[in-house]
């Protein structure tokens, strides 16, 4: 069953241009490295040590790094312990309907109001704190600037950065050298982590369009490594990590209340991303391997199954420049950017929830406090005019 599987997943024709089969790009070793399929073995140990460096990092540099800058967590009132509800908001649903809470009042013996502000706590209390959120991003933007940083210093003196046609000169049979080697190897790594952390990372606006992002990313890594589209790979991930580092630093001020820096920095990032992703990203290498790639070879399942990922990596970029530019608006007509469009908020619920003046505790509070006050105003309206009525009362003896 192996070798069967392993003979249909391998045919040359899958992966190599028409006329050539793998005996045409073996290589000896004095002739450099050709990437086979199974150096992507060693990604998801690699997925697994990202995460264990990621819980330390927060822990000891991202969380003294958030007090330090003033980053300040909401206090929220923790729900009471009722068993029934519990059940029902983990199994069934995090906000009941009328009829749903309607049914609650008869299985709990509690009024409509107290499981509404019951519901209200609980989801306040499940949603994540500011420095949860400070430190997932200042772990992304650590990577993506190393990425971006080695990326670019290794790329910047390779023939193919300024010409793209030698991304294609001499296909299939390319050597890889080490440092673009490693490069792959731990951008790949590094997004198997991020999906296997998905569960338990910030669930944002644009959660599921994140999931088919980090996904797309992963196809396109694999085959581009297995197929040798190494050169054309490295340009995309360039193009990405250019702008991904600016997004997450703004976050980071966003939380801490910097609110002049993180407007600044989101300024840059938009340029940024609107020029890579909607100028750069289509014109130079979706066009390279659209259009510059038949000037080598005839089309085949690995051109057009290469194409439709950056496709679909180029429509996610037109969603999130969307986002982007009504973000631009808001800043430009508002003079602030009172909320990340692109992921800066929580799937579900965009504010945190208030407490209703319903609630029968805190207006107790609240009653008891504006009769405090009322009293006291009473009593110095008093004082004032036993005051005024003793002054009129001393000045009349001398006026008679």
């Amino acid at each position: 069953m192996e070798a069967l599987v392993n003979e249909w997943l391998w045919q040359e024709e899958y992966w190599l241009p028409p006329g050539v089969g793998w005996r045409d790009i073996e290589m000896k070793e004095d002739e450099g490295r050709f990437p086979l399929p199974k150096d992507l073995i060693y990604t998801l140990p690699l997925a697994f040590a990202f995460i264990a460096v990621r819980y330390v990092f927060e822990r000891v540099i991202a969380v003294p790094l958030s007090r330090h800058l003033g980053v300040k967590d909401r206090i929220r009132i923790r729900a009471a312990a009722v068993p029934k509800l519990e059940t029902f908001y983990k199994q069934s649903s995090r906000q009941p309907t009328q009829t749903e809470v309607a049914s609650l009042v008869k299985q709990c013996g509690l009024s409509q109001r107290k499981i509404q502000t019951w519901f209200r706590h609980r989801r306040n209390q499940d949603r994540p704190s500011n420095t949860k959120k400070f430190c997932e991003a200042s772990w992304r933007f650590v990577f993506y600037l190393v990425s971006f940083t080695a990326g670019l210093g290794s790329l910047i003196n390779t023939p193919w950065f300024w010409d793209h046609k030698e991304c294609w000169r001499g296909y299939p049979k390319q050597p890889v050298a080490a440092a673009h080697y490693w490069y792959y190897i731990l951008e790949m790594g590094f997004y198997l982590s991020l999906v296997l952390c998905v569960s338990v990372d910030v669930k944002r606006k644009d959660f599921k369009e994140q999931v088919i992002h980090h996904f797309a990313t992963i196809f396109l890594i694999g085959f581009s490594y297995c197929a040798n589209y190494v050169r054309v790979g490295t340009l995309v991930m360039l193009v990405h990590d250019s702008s991904d580092f600016l997004l997450e630093s703004a976050k980071m001020f966003h939380y801490a209340g910097w609110t002049r820096t993180c407007d600044s920095l989101f300024v840059i990032f938009s340029l940024v991303f609107l020029v890579t992703r909607l100028l750069v990203f289509p014109g130079r290498v979706i066009h390279t391997t659209l259009v510059v790639s038949l000037e080598f070879f005839p089309p085949f399942f690995g051109y057009y199954f290469f194409n439709a990922l950056l496709l679909v990596l180029q429509a996610l970029h037109i969603f999130w420049a969307y986002l982007i530019l009504r973000m631009v608006y808001k800043f430009v007509f508002l003079g602030k950017v009172e909320r990340d469009e692109r992921s800066d908020e929580e799937s579900e619920v965009e504010e945190e929830e208030p407490e209703e003046e319903g609630d029968e505790s805190s207006w107790e509070e609240r009653k008891g406090a504006i009769n405090s006050k009322l009293a006291s105003l009473a009593n110095n309206c008093v004082l004032n005019n036993l005051t005024n009525q003793r002054n009129i009362n001393s000045r009349l003896p001398k006026t008679r």
